[in-house]
């Protein structure tokens, strides 16, 4: 999947939390690309997750506890994704839900996962990143997206980014999942740059964040408030609360127009 030209949505509901950002510490040659987490970065994941498994919940009868139901789905989640042979990951989530459901005694039906990757593929951006991306856009930077998932699954959301993505690359391309360098390596390789050539913005520590820490590439931390927490032994370049912050941290450093930075 190489480039999306979609028009923007519908406004959605702007989240994230009023934290500072720390001292800059973001240096070195101006970056080419500007890579993405996509969700709980650009899109809704924490919130569309929710909605999702209330729909799947809704149906089974039974008094079950959300947030230990997500939490299990999650830890399947990753573990499958660290499984070999390399699953799609609408077969991840397949299984993962399966397993979850299993643990709470609840009758898996196929159809469960078919809600679970349909409501992935539509829940939407942060209110301020259609917006944020396309000023990033207008400075000159190009825009990917490195994320864990399908093709046909995220293309819903890139649909909603309002055409300012450059590249999409996926576990499914690349065969592996973040954090594995094999991703990140792919990704590097399909857009002919050097890891001094990008800077990656992310909001997951498990995933980006340890991925950066092992691998040396810059990193910006989009810090929503959720309460995930960063690994105790690494320090990203620069944390921000929301994505509207990046503009103003790259204005600074002299890599865009103070005029795009607002």
């Amino acid at each position: 999947m190489d480039e999306f030209n979609f028009p923007m949505s519908a406004q959605f509901v702007k989240l994230g939390s009023n934290k500072d950002t720390i001292d800059m510490t973001l240096s070195g040659p101006r970056p080419t690309w500007l890579t993405f987490d996509c969700y709980g970065t650009l899109i809704q994941w924490d919130e569309g997750l929710s909605i999702a498994i209330d729909n799947i919940l809704s149906s089974k009868g039974e008094k079950i506890d959300k947030a230990d139901f997500i939490t299990a789905y999650d830890r399947h989640e990753h573990a499958l994704e660290e499984s070999r042979p390399h699953r799609s990951f609408k077969a991840v989530s397949a299984k993962a839900l399966e397993l979850t459901m299993g643990e709470c005694r609840l009758v898996f039906d196929p159809d469960d996962a078919d809600i679970l990757t349909t409501s992935i593929g539509r829940m939407p951006p942060f209110a301020e990143v259609v917006s944020t991306l396309g000023r990033l856009k207008r400075a000159g930077f190009k825009l990917a997206i490195i994320s864990n998932t399908d093709d046909n699954i995220i293309a819903g959301n890139v649909a909603q980014l309002g055409g300012h993505i450059d590249r999409v690359i996926t576990a499914e391309q690349a065969g592996a999942y973040k954090p594995s360098e094999q991703i990140f390596r792919h990704a590097w390789k399909t857009l002919g740059v050097e890891v001094d050539d990008l800077v990656h913005i992310c909001a997951s520590p498990h995933l980006d964040l340890v991925a950066a820490r092992e691998l040396g590439f810059r990193c910006i931390w989009v810090d929503r408030g959720t309460g995930r927490q960063r690994p105790p032994d690494y320090l990203p370049d620069e944390t921000v609360p929301t994505l509207d912050k990046v503009p103003g941290l790259l204005a600074a450093i002299g890599w865009m127009p103070s005029t795009e930075a607002e």
